[in-house]
């Protein structure tokens, strides 16, 4: 399960987020930050730069050639998307958040390209698994296979899986996260899922490779 700054209240019969310090201390730079502060969005950016680098490695394989790029493309939707920020969360996590949408777009991008260029190359993106793979080469290839079919996703189910798949976050984070009620998250992982088994039926031992428990 993902790390958490925020712990959970029971209060007159509704929940409540309640901050520890240096998350308070992290929202209070980011909304600095969002008035256009350079000092703040400097200190936040250098912050949080590694985490974005990892998140963005993570969705697209440590050896994708534009994970630098994509990076760097994902602080500035983050630094562009503060003025919206409720401050109702770490911004640690509003920027992971971010992060993952950018790399997803990203590799959907590419495989745009890949397609146009060669329509047939979709049928082949997506190998099938090595027989009887020891566990760590088991593990990497899920992660191929999940990184390819994202991009083929509508956008929302393609963020909730990789939160899930990805990062490992519980259900209860993504909901928390997305703004979304926690059964709108079953849906799209359950969608997700179907979608996958649509696009891999011909390779039906992918599906119990990539384990996607919603």
């Amino acid at each position: 399960m993902a790390e958490s700054n925020l712990a959970t209240e029971i209060e007159g019969g509704s929940t409540r987020l309640v901050a520890d310090a240096a998350t308070l201390d992290a929202i209070a730079l980011a909304r600095q930050a969002a008035t256009g502060d350079a000092a703040a969005t400097s200190r936040l950016l250098r912050s949080l730069a590694s985490r974005v680098v990892r998140v963005v490695r993570a969705v697209l394989g440590s050896s994708h050639p534009d994970v630098d790029d994509v990076a760097q493309q994902a602080l500035i939707g983050f630094i562009q998307a503060l003025p919206a920020f409720r401050g109702d969360c770490d911004p640690a996590r509003y920027a992971t958040t971010i992060a993952v949408r950018t790399a997803i777009g990203a590799r959907r991008r590419v495989r745009l390209e890949h397609s146009r260029r060669d329509p047939g190359a979709d049928a082949d993106c997506v190998a099938s698994p090595a027989v009887e793979p020891g566990e760590e080469i088991a593990s990497q290839r899920r992660k191929e296979v999940l990184r390819d079919l994202l991009a083929e996703l509508p956008p929302e189910q393609a963020e909730a899986l990789a939160m899930r798949v990805v990062l490992g976050w519980s259900l209860e984070e993504i909901a928390g996260q997305s703004g979304a009620p926690l059964n709108t998250v079953r849906s799209r992982l359950r969608l997700a899922k179907e979608s996958l088994r649509k696009t891999i039926e011909s390779q039906p031992g992918l599906i119990e490779l990539l384990g996607v428990d919603a």
